[in-house]
């Protein structure tokens, strides 16, 4: 890939809608991603003609913040505006038409991005879709064709690499976490199910104070073997690469999520998927993993942590390079053998 991919961005497209990347919150894998690509000079060209992708530069999360009308519950707008600016770009070059968007891909994390598409054909069924909301089982996010996003929770843009490690599995006292808001269906459903049930399963709706006092949520996450990653309102949630920075055991409840990176990382190796009719029994599921696989697979989460961390400037098998790999990998599946 480093040596054969050219990528061509587009510079059509008005601020902040396009171009404007934001790098901080739980939707900053498309902000990192457009900045990162907007400064490339490895894989960026100059000339379309040279191109092997096509990058369709708009932020989701600007596109929300900016077009969507407050409690209207309509995504139009949205939809109004990505399939205008589709075509425009379709009539004002021929690279679209060649292969009506197939070469074109776009990375989006807002829980929204996939729906947004719906006005446009081409774009919705032929462009490769990279976002977060990875759901296989609403007919939009194909997979073979489209990409699962890492969602990353951004803190600190100036250092995105930073808050990252946790303490040895020999120090890791409990054995399953979670805290968090009753978004969804699943996280209620977990939290009535144990909440209070069983000292070895820490789970809360939020952290209550006095227990935050004493152990702030992060480092229960550092201090845990396992991390639970129920989905909230959508499949993918932040808390997955959250686990695997903090040397966690990600133990992921979210039927239908398409998990990132599948042609070139074995999740079983360094994850538990429970199903979520299997929420009761969620504690003997781990139980039944054996010390030494439990060891094998957190020391898996720590070598494969680099793959899930953004850095200022791209480096070698990072997640901007994990994220380009699986939209190439990808248009190259689709293309038909000759």
């Amino acid at each position: 890939m480093e040596r054969i991919l050219k990528v061509y961005v587009y510079e059509d497209g008005n601020r902040p809608l396009c171009h404007t990347p934001v790098l901080r919150g739980i939707y900053a894998s498309e902000g990192w991603f457009m900045k990162l690509m907007q400064e490339n000079q490895q894989f960026v060209v100059k000339d379309p003609e040279k191109a092997h992708l096509f990058y369709l530069p708009y932020s989701s999360l600007q596109l929300r913040t900016h077009l969507y009308v407050p409690n209207s519950h309509s995504l139009q707008p949205i939809s109004i505006f990505l399939r205008d600016y589709v075509n425009s770009i379709s009539a004002k070059y021929p690279f679209w038409n060649r292969t009506k968007g197939a070469d074109h891909f776009l990375v989006a994390c807002h829980d929204w991005a996939p729906y947004t598409t719906k006005l446009h054909n081409e774009l919705r069924q032929n462009t490769i879709k990279a976002v977060c909301n990875a759901d296989a089982s609403e007919g939009i996010f194909v997979p073979g064709r489209d990409v699962s996003l890492p969602e990353t929770h951004i803190r600190t843009p100036k250092r995105p690499d930073s808050d990252i490690g946790g303490r040895p599995a020999s120090e890791r006292s409990i054995l399953a976490f979670f805290a968090g808001q009753m978004h969804g269906r699943v996280r209620p459903i977990l939290v009535g199910q144990w909440r209070g049930r069983d000292k070895d399963m820490r789970i809360y709706e939020a952290l209550p104070a006095d227990i935050a006092r004493k152990m702030s949520y992060a480092e229960h996450m550092r201090s845990s073997k396992y991390c639970i990653c129920p989905m909230g309102y959508e499949v993918n949630s932040p808390r997955i690469v959250e686990a695997i920075h903090y040397e966690c055991v990600p133990v992921i409840i979210a039927d239908n999520f398409v998990l990132p990176f599948q042609e070139v990382l074995d999740w079983s190796a360094f994850s538990v998927v429970v199903a979520e009719k299997d929420i009761p029994r969620l504690k003997e599921i781990l139980l039944g993993i054996g010390e030494e696989r439990y060891m094998t697979m957190q020391m898996n989460v720590k070598r494969l942590q680099k793959h899930f961390v953004w850095h200022g400037r791209p480096r070698k098998y990072d997640l901007f390079h994990m994220i380009l790999h699986s939209i190439w990998y990808n248009r190259l599946n689709q293309i038909p053998v000759q």
